[in-house]
C-alpha cells in the first residue's frame, strides 16, 4: 500500500515533535501501534518508513490529518520550538524511564501475544529483511523530494538552534557565549556537513560540539568574558542559575542532559564520554547539591520544569541560518588562505636557508697570542758592493758550482 496524499507522513524530526506534543513516549506509542520501541525510533530517525495499516494508525495517533499543516508551519518558527530539545513534554520520572528501558531491552508490550511478534517487527525494520525496508524505502524515496544541503542545514538549524542557545546559557550563565558557542557548532557542522548529514542524531552532534566549545577553559582568558554578566531578573531564576554554576562543569553538563534535555542515562553517558554508573552518580550528586540549596527542587519533575522556565525566561535569539552558513564559509576561506600563506612562507624560509647556509665545514682560526722571550725578527738589509760581486760570480759559474765546492774523489 502506498502512502496517500490524504494522510501525508511528516519528516522524521516532525514525527518526534508531534509525538512529544501529545505527551507520548516511544514506548507508549509502540504499545498502541503493536510494534517495538526500536521500530518507533527507526521511524523518527528516518531509517525506516511505516506502511499499510501501521502507517494509517501512526498518522492517526500523531494527529497529522488535523494539525500537521498548522504544526509544520509553526514548528519552523523560533517561538514554537520547545525550550529544550527533546523536552517538549514533561520529563518522565525514573520509574517511567525504567519501564521504557525495559521495553527497549525486549520486554513485550501489552498488545503483543509473545516475544516472537516483537522480534518479527524488529526483523522487518532491518535492511534486507522482510516488510518495510525493501519496498517502502523505494516508495518513500520517490514520494519525499530530496533536500539540498543548504535546505537540510537550515531545517536542522531552525529546529535545534533556539533551544540549544537556551541550553548553553544554562551551562555557562553567559548569553553572548551561548550564542557564540551555538553559531560555532553549526559552522563546524556546515563545514563537515557530509559527515553530519548521515549521523544518526545530527542535533546531538551539534549539541555536543556546542557544549565542548562553551565549556572550554580558554574563554576565561578572553577580555570580553572576564567580567560577569547581569543575572536573571527573577529571584528564583537567579538562585537556580547560581546553584548550577557552582557545580563542576561535568556535573552541570550531565544534569542538564538528563534532567533538562531529557536524554536517557546511556545516551547521557555516551555524550559525556563516561560510563553509565559514573553518569548516574554525577546526576545523583548534582541533584543533591541543587536540593541542598533549593529544597523545593528535590523532585526531578520540579527541577526539569524550573530548568525549562529558566531557559525560556531569557530573550536569547540565534542568528539566521543563512548568516551562520555565510560566516562559516568566510571563516573557512580565511583559515585556508592563512594555511596557504603560512605554507608559502615556510617554503620560502627553507629555500633561503638552503641557499645561504655553508655547504662545507671550515675550522675556526685560533686567536693570536703574544710570545715573550724571543728577539724580534729583523729583515735583511741591502747588499754591499762585495756581496753583489760575490753573488754575480756565483751566478756565472756552471751548474755544478765552483771547483772549490766540488768534492775531490782522490
Amino acid at each position: 500500500m502506498t502512502q496517500g496524499s490524504a494522510t501525508p507522513l511528516p519528516a522524521p524530526k516532525e514525527r518526534r515533535r508531534l509525538r512529544e506534543a501529545r505527551a507520548l513516549t516511544q514506548a507508549e506509542l509502540a504499545s498502541r501501534l503493536g510494534v517495538s520501541r526500536s521500530t518507533v525510533r527507526s521511524w523518527e530517525t528516518g531509517r525506516t518508513t511505516p506502511r499499510g495499516r501501521k502507517l494509517e494508525a501512526y498518522v492517526r495517533l500523531l494527529g497529522v490529518g488535523t494539525t500537521l499543516s498548522d504544526d509544520a508551519v509553526s514548528g519552523r518558527q523560533e517561538g514554537s520550538v520547545p525550550a529544550l530539545v527533546g523536552a517538549g513534554a514533561p520529563l518522565p520520572s525514573r520509574e517511567n524511564r525504567a519501564s521504557e528501558d525495559r521495553t527497549a531491552d525486549g520486554a513485550e508490550p501489552a498488545e503483543h501475544a509473545d516475544r516472537g511478534a516483537v522480534d518479527k517487527d524488529r526483523d522487518r525494520d532491518r535492511p534486507g529483511g522482510e516488510g518495510e525496508w525493501g519496498d517502502a524505502d523505494q516508495d518513500s524515496a520517490v514520494r519525499e523530494p530530496s533536500l539540498t544541503p543548504a535546505q537540510a542545514f537550515d531545517a536542522l538549524y531552525a529546529f535545534a538552534a533556539p533551544a540549544l542557545v537556551r541550553q548553553t546559557y544554562l551551562l555557562t550563565g553567559r548569553r553572548e557565549l551561548a550564542r557564540e558557542s551555538v553559531e560555532r557548532a553549526f559552522q563546524l557542522a556546515w563545514y563537515r556537513w557530509p559527515e553530519v548529514a548521515v549521523d544518526r542524531d545530527p542535533a546531538g552532534w551539534v549539541r555536543a560540539t556546542a557544549y565542548e566549545y562553551a565549556l572550554s577553559p580558554w574563554h576565561r582568558l578572553r577580555p570580553r568574558y572576564r567580567h560577569p554578566e547581569a543575572p536573571p531578573a527573577g529571584g528564583s531564576e537567579r538562585a537556580l542559575l547560581d546553584v548550577l554554576l557552582t557545580l563542576p562543569p561535568v556535573y552541570r553538563r550531565t544534569l542538564l542532559l538528563y534532567d533538562g534535555v531529557g536524554l536517557g542515562l546511556p545516551e547521557t553517558a555516551a555524550e559525556t564520554e563516561a560510563s553509565t554508573p559514573a553518569a548516574a552518580n554525577r546526576v545523583l550528586h548534582a541533584r543533591e547539591a541543587v536540593a541542598a540549596r533549593l529544597p523545593e527542587l528535590a523532585l526531578p519533575e520540579d527541577l526539569h520544569r524550573r530548568l525549562t522556565e529558566l531557559g525560556s525566561a531569557e530573550r536569547l535569539r540565534a542568528a539566521k541560518p543563512r548568516t551562520v552558513r555565510h560566516h562559516g564559509e568566510h571563516r573557512a576561506r580565511q583559515w585556508t588562505r592563512a594555511a596557504i600563506a603560512f605554507t608559502v612562507l615556510l617554503i620560502g624560509v627553507t629555500a633561503l636557508t638552503l641557499r645561504t647556509a655553508p655547504d662545507h665545514y671550515e675550522a675556526p682560526l685560533s686567536p693570536p697570542e703574544t710570545i715573550h722571550g724571543l728577539p724580534p725578527r729583523s729583515a735583511p738589509g741591502p747588499l754591499s758592493a762585495e756581496e753583489l760581486v760575490l753573488r754575480a760570480k756565483l751566478r756565472s759559474q756552471t751548474s755544478s758550482g765552483p771547483e772549490r765546492l766540488v768534492p775531490d774523489i782522490r
